[in-house]
């Protein structure tokens, strides 16, 4: 049986990312998901609208709060938040630069086109 899998580097995406015209730059598709990063600058205001897809959001550094519906959570370096589709959310009060990497399932381009990709280092493994 062979395998196929994409790896990448977090410093290269972020070198990609700082290039992109957007502040989301998805480098994964896959059937069941897609995988991007998503930067907010300190002071910043997230545009967003209800997906839907469900997300997860992971913060790589930063800090600020996000508003799902009527509720607020505070979200630093570290946090791990699930956000369920069709539900309306941003992040709000950004007090550091906010990276995330971010997980949609199934895949969903959050702005409707493409916002770039990244050059993976693919392998194949040979039967």
């Amino acid at each position: 049986m062979s395998g196929y899998f994409k790896a990448f580097e977090l410093d290269e995406l972020e070198k990609q990312q700082a290039d992109a015209p957007g502040p989301y730059m998805e480098f994964l598709r896959r059937r069941g998901m897609s995988v991007g990063l998503y930067a907010l600058p300190a002071g910043g205001e997230d545009h967003q609208h209800p997906h839907a897809a469900d997300e997860m959001y992971v913060v790589l550094r930063g800090q600020g709060k996000l508003r799902v519906g009527d509720q607020e959570h505070t979200v630093r370096q570290g946090s791990v938040v699930s956000v369920d589709h069709g539900e309306d959310h941003n992040f709000f009060d950004i007090t550091e630069d906010l990276n995330l990497l971010v997980v949609f399932a199934p895949p969903e381009d959050p702005e409707g086109e493409s916002q770039g990709s990244a050059e993976p280092l693919e392998h194949q493994r040979q039967p």
